[in-house]
């Protein structure tokens, strides 16, 4: 039901299919990245291919061209960069691409052998499955080297040349001709250090017999390189750095196209978002799991909530007024006791219409007030835009103080910023398709009007102060110069605002207005069950799981996992039907700190035969059978393989407990 409804959602709305995308999304994020990443090897190839004099001086000194490719502490997220990466290098440049892990090259053999393994399988085209002499090349075995790389790039090469012309004129058109030999080490901070030093030297000594460029995946610091690799080591790399969104930026515009849209109807509350944040803040850093636990929320809100398929009728303006089931409408009378099964319908379409255009003018107030808010000296309500929405979420925004202090300091902003504002509030409204802030644009735009005509009316009014003081400077009468002292200081006494600040509190109080009428947290809307995502403590259940907890209940109570009834037992008894895991581990938690193993698998074969019928054979009797001996044997292993017992050095035929009291 779950993945039928979430495949109902995106098919009902193909034109903002590539937005709603999770994967496009972060393609587009690293575009530019990428695209640098091509320049540069655009750049060394063609040093390598054309013999430029910068090509000899680098083979003279044996550097080899190097990507410093920082990408951040959020190492789960790296794989998709790089997953991208070789896609595009093979797709468009050259199919010799190699991505190399530290848990698979412990040493210099390893890495050679990893690096040939994935190259030899390049030059194996689909089409050329058939050819005989390339089978049989890669069935070879080939002595792992740098020398037997280079032969079998040359020969690579040579192959190349010598095709048809209309072959040739194909694979040029997707790779470059004499395409370079890409190596990327994805984990560069995991690789030992004579590794890395040996391969660069080992390589440095033949680039100029084979193109090779190298990519290193580095999640800190680019001054790991010279951390990992001695001056005589690194001299011989030609690095240029290149540097990845920061993971809070990534973050932030998954929200703003995620969440902060309103053709993307399903939501989430400010408890679940805010626990989907920390969890990226405090924990990992990583975009991949503030995903999954999004779509975790999207399955689970749909689980739950029989409601929540009457949410695809808002992507389709076609199907909004299509005709409801008679289920549907209980349920919705249940949730807002409306009575009438006909008004019901009308109310309710009516209802989930309204909802559709409060996100719509939510997300629109929600960017021009988030305008003001981040460019005020201090951040009451955050810096970022998902802080401002979570302070929307929780609670009515213009009722809390660090709104009543965002408006002071707004109020205090200069004639520059608030023209600047008012511009791009104006920008964010016309972009609207609706007529709803038709109004309110007219009003920014007056606003700017009028602090454009306090320009020339500023240089007036500095022309007849200047001319004020003159006349002052003229009169020499000690009555009516003191005259005009005191009735000055009276004036500033008090003084009364100026046009300009008076037009500034205006702006400040239009915006707060539009603030109290469209941010209204969304639990004040109805049926914003249907498409909001409350649940936050069965979110945090699933992502901040508890191991032990679900150990216990797993072993203690089988049958809540299993979905099997004849596994239950009642007054703390032991099934024989259980799991031998389950069964031992029942017995040992009677036991103390040290427990008997002869004990204990007395126990074990009590209650394993419980249910058997009496054997007739006294003497087969006194004697444990052999396959419940092993049963046993397998039960503890696996205890002691989760951590629940380990081998005793007191006593040999004892095993010590190490878990205690209840979960």
């Amino acid at each position: 039901m779950c993945s039928c409804l979430y495949k109902l959602l995106c098919e009902n709305h193909p034109e903002d299919e590539c937005s709603l995308c999770l994967q496009k999304i972060q393609e587009d994020l690293n575009k530019q990245l990428l695209e640098n990443l091509v320049g540069f090897l655009s750049r060394s190839h063609s040093d390598f291919q054309e013999k430029t004099t910068e090509w000899t001086c680098r083979m003279k000194f044996r550097e080899i061209p190097t990507a410093a490719l920082v990408l951040g502490v959020n190492v789960t997220d790296h794989d998709l960069t790089f997953r991208g990466l070789s896609g595009i290098l093979q797709d468009n440049i050259t199919p010799y691409v190699a991505l190399l892990e530290a848990k698979d090259c412990p040493g210099i053999k390893n890495l050679m052998q990893k690096l040939m393994g994935q190259l030899m399988k390049c030059d194996i085209d689909v089409d050329s499955l058939e050819d005989e002499d390339c089978v049989q090349v890669s069935q070879n075995r080939i002595r792992c080297s740098m020398s037997s790389l280079i032969s079998w790039y040359e020969s690579v090469k040579k192959k190349t040349d010598s095709e048809t012309p209309s072959k040739k004129r194909n694979s040029s058109s997707r790779h470059w001709q004499s395409p370079p030999v890409v190596v990327i080490f994805k984990d560069m901070e995991s690789f030992t250090t004579k590794v890395l030093q040996d391969f660069i030297v080992i390589s440095s000594q033949h680039i100029h017999e084979l193109p090779l460029v190298l990519i290193f995946g580095i999640a800190t610091s680019p001054m790991i390189i010279h951390r990992l690799l001695p001056h005589s080591v690194s001299s011989l790399l030609c690095i240029e750095l290149f540097q990845s969104l920061s993971c809070k930026e990534h973050l932030s515009t998954i929200i703003d196209k995620l969440l902060l849209t309103s053709q993307f109807p399903f939501k989430v509350g400010e408890k679940v978002l805010q626990v989907l944040i920390n969890i990226f803040l405090y924990h990992d850093f990583s975009v991949q799991n503030f995903i999954k636990g999004f779509q975790l929320c999207i399955v689970e809100h749909f689980y739950s909530q029989p409601l929540s398929v009457l949410c695809c009728q808002l992507v389709d303006t076609k199907k909004r007024a299509c005709s409801l089931s008679h289920d549907q409408c209980e349920n919705i009378r249940k949730l807002q006791v409306l009575s009438w099964l006909k008004r019901l319908k009308e109310e309710t379409v009516k209802l989930l219409e309204d909802l559709h255009v409060y996100h719509e003018n939510y997300v629109l107030i929600l960017r021009c007030l988030h305008v003001f808010t981040s460019s005020l000296p201090k951040y009451p309500l955050g810096k970022q835009i998902r802080e401002l929405h979570c302070a929307c979420l929780e609670n009515r925004v213009w009722e809390t103080e660090e709104y009543e202090s965002s408006l002071q300091l707004a109020r205090m902003l200069n004639k520059t910023d608030l023209v600047t504002m008012l511009q791009q509030c104006v920008e964010i409204l016309m972009s609207s398709s609706g007529k709803e802030f038709d109004k309110t644009s007219e009003k920014l735009k007056e606003f700017l009007t009028q602090f454009q005509n306090l320009e020339a009316e500023a240089s007036q009014e500095q022309d007849m102060s200047v001319l004020s003081q003159k006349e002052l400077q003229k009169k020499t009468d000690l009555y009516h110069l003191q005259k005009t002292l005191l009735e000055l200081k009276e004036s500033r006494r008090s003084k009364k605002l100026t046009k300009f600040e008076m037009l500034r509190f205006e702006v400040v109080d239009y915006i707060d207005s539009l603030v109290r009428k469209y941010l209204i947290p969304a639990d004040d809307r109805t049926l914003h069950e249907v498409v909001y995502f409350n649940t936050a403590s069965v979110l945090r259940e699933h992502l901040n799981a508890a191991p032990r907890t679900a150990l216990h209940t797993a072993l203690n109570n089988p049958h809540w996992y299993l979905k099997n009834q004849a596994l239950k037992c009642d007054g703390g008894g032991i099934s024989n039907k259980a799991p031998d895991i389950c069964i031992a581990y029942k017995l040992h938690l009677e036991c103390g700190r040290l427990i008997n193993l002869v004990d204990w698998l007395e126990a074990f074969s009590t209650v394993v035969m419980a249910a058997e019928e009496p054997n007739a054979d006294a003497a087969s009797s006194d004697q444990v059978d052999d396959t419940i001996h092993a049963r046993f044997i397998r039960a503890i292993s696996e205890l002691e393989l989760l951590g629940f017992i380990k081998p005793s050095k007191q006593k040999t035929d004892h095993v010590a407990r190490l878990t205690w009291g209840g979960c």
